[in-house]
């Protein structure tokens, strides 16, 4: 494939930064959501989710916590089926539900994952310029530190949104209950409770960041050399996003463990009224889990998260980056004309 950009092109503004993030984080969602619906009716078959509880659902973007209720969910696991593996329940769930079953958690993966890639990944552009006059020579930690501020602040502006959203998913709430609900609990425990299950996610995603922007961006130079071009191709983006995800998503998945745990003991405590009796700090659920299930507990299901993250990264970081070079093109027709 040709190269996606001229290292001569006028850099893209930052609305046309966005909107090549929006665009980025639909079409991951839409590639990636099946993924997640074939995982999520699997698990439902083996280990059926027991009344008044939930389950965290993540198409490699985002993480939703999601209300079973009668043994059967209103979303996509009410009909667990008799699946043999992977393959099997794709062809099952087209074949009986139709394939737009395969997206039938897109919604609420949309209303997240939207502002949150559009935040993060506009962030990290302008951040990234900003610090090259600062860090010139150290350009090496640029991309860590853009990286763990803008996850940090999108995951600051988006934990409000996700605690709303959850207790919505609860149940239908008209617009002023939504409200009430709101302005009650602010009015009880502050506006800091907005920002409960705020830290695991900080926890997780901020070394995740560090660690995906740090091997991106060498793998990136690395190909381009290699290949000896200037800019990356479509497949050099594509490839070094895959790679750089899997070794952060390898390394932080203790942490992604923990903060599944976290999630679903808060959505207990907020919807269900369970109270929380032991210690929820990150390293108390940490040392519950391995004293439960081992070391290996902390690893649990690395292999399906593997199975997303690669992907939604890949695809991600190349849509964004075509983006980018599609707008840098198009200043450049627009300068040529009379």
């Amino acid at each position: 494939m040709a190269e996606m950009s001229d290292s001569n092109l006028e850099k893209p503004t930052m609305i046309q930064q966005a909107v090549a993030s929006c665009c980025g984080a639909i079409i991951t969602s839409l590639l990636v959501s099946p993924l997640d619906v074939i995982k999520t009716r699997l698990q439902a078959q083996t280990n059926p989710f027991p009344k008044g509880k939930c389950f965290v659902y993540s198409n490699g973007l985002m993480d939703h916590i999601c209300v079973c209720e009668n043994g059967n969910s209103k979303a996509w696991y009410k009909k667990p089926g008799n699946f043999k593996g992977t393959l099997d329940a794709f062809v099952k769930i087209i074949r009986i539900e139709g394939i737009k079953s395969l997206w039938s958690g897109l919604p609420p993966t949309l209303i997240m994952a939207v502002p949150n890639t559009i935040i993060y990944f506009t962030l990290y552009d302008q951040l990234c310029e900003a610090l090259k006059y600062r860090l010139e020579k150290h350009d090496a930690y640029i991309p860590v530190l853009a990286g763990s501020l803008s996850r940090f602040s999108s995951i600051t502006v988006v934990s409000p949104l996700e605690l709303i959203r959850t207790r919505m998913q609860h149940r239908k709430l008209s617009y002023k209950q939504l409200y009430l609900c709101v302005s009650t609990k602010v009015a009880a425990d502050g506006w800091f409770s907005l920002w409960r299950g705020w830290s695991s996610a900080v926890l997780r995603d901020i070394p995740f960041s560090a660690m995906y922007w740090y091997n991106y961006e060498r793998f990136k130079k690395m190909m381009c050399k290699k290949v000896g071009v200037q800019e990356p191709t479509f497949f050099i983006a594509f490839t070094s996003g895959a790679a750089s995800g899997s070794i952060a998503a390898l390394i932080t998945q203790p942490f992604d463990v923990v903060k599944t745990h976290r999630q679903t003991a808060l959505w207990e405590s907020e919807t269900l009224e369970i109270p929380q009796r032991d210690s929820t700090s990150t390293w108390a659920v940490m040392r519950k889990i391995v004293a439960s299930n081992g070391i290996t507990g902390l690893f649990a299901g690395i292999i399906p998260r593997l199975c997303k993250v690669a992907p939604a990264c890949a695809i991600m970081i190349s849509t964004y980056e075509y983006g980018k070079s599609f707008f840098s093109h198009l200043h450049e027709k627009m300068n040529q004309r009379p």
